[in-house]
């Protein structure tokens, strides 16, 4: 992992006192916490396939216990991907590994994609990382990956994620109409999805890096909508940069879930 602190300042920023754990501790601490985030970056070089060989570390299993007790639990990219190989993320089964997140591949393009998407929240599905966002809310954010495409042999958890809402973020358009498209759906993703939750929603995979898109001055000035017109009006005026960009929603979410 790589990201960690970047997430942790995301998650200061909404109010949350932050710690960042390593995976070679008394994972018997991990009891203490309220939440967890498991970043994005390189576990284990990424070798057999991203996120494979971490999701065995008892760090892993010992989350997942606690995962289903109640405790909210995100995955960031890497993170995500440790999640799927866990077997956490839908759970439809527990602990079997249900989906898997291959390598890019969409119309025209496939490999390592490192871009801001657009993303919708889903309906009906709630969960603990985005009960602070409207359902419908279109959010930019920033993806960089090789193997982000949610995939599935399961009909069932095709059914789950259309008709449950377990897709909580699905890749649309600026205007919010998601598109199977490149490069709307920028890796091919089944049903368009940048994340996964568990169906009880307090587990959830997410692609995309919300702690890269936590304050406003990181939004692209070239970015559609509300966001990138509020940073194209916030130039020159240094309080406004440092206001919430998108990403902190995700995190804002966690801190209400929490309260």
């Amino acid at each position: 992992m790589n990201c960690e602190y970047e997430t942790q300042r995301a998650l200061i920023s909404s109010g949350l006192d932050a710690r960042i754990f390593r995976w070679n501790l008394d994972v018997s601490e991990l009891s203490g916490f309220d939440a967890f985030i498991l970043p994005g970056g390189f576990s284990y070089q990424d070798r057999i396939r991203a996120g494979a060989i971490a999701a065995k570390d008892a760090i892993v299993e010992e989350i997942a216990g606690l995962a289903g007790r109640g405790k909210p639990i995100l995955g960031i990219c890497n993170g995500a991907q440790v999640l799927v190989e866990a077997g956490l993320v839908p759970g439809l089964s527990p602990g079997q590994v249900e989906m898997a997140l291959g390598p890019n591949r969409t119309d025209g393009r496939s490999g390592y994609l490192c871009t801001w998407v657009h993303t919708r929240v889903s309906e009906p599905h709630r969960t603990a990382f985005t009960c602070a966002v409207e359902p419908g809310e279109v959010l930019p954010l920033p993806i960089a990956h090789a193997e982000g495409r949610f995939l599935t042999l399961s009909s069932e958890v095709v059914r789950a994620l259309r008709e449950e809402g377990m897709a909580p973020f699905l890749y649309c358009k600026p205007d919010g109409v998601v598109s199977d498209e490149y490069p709307w759906n920028p890796n091919g993703s089944l049903s368009s999805a940048a994340a996964v939750s568990s169906r009880s929603g307090n587990v959830m995979a997410m692609m995309p890096h919300p702690e890269r898109a936590a304050w406003l001055s990181q939004v692209p000035d070239r970015i559609e909508g509300p966001w990138g017109r509020a940073k194209r009006e916030a130039k020159g005026n240094l309080l406004r940069m440092k206001e919430a960009g998108p990403g902190r929603k995700i995190f804002d979410s966690l801190k209400r879930f929490l309260s």
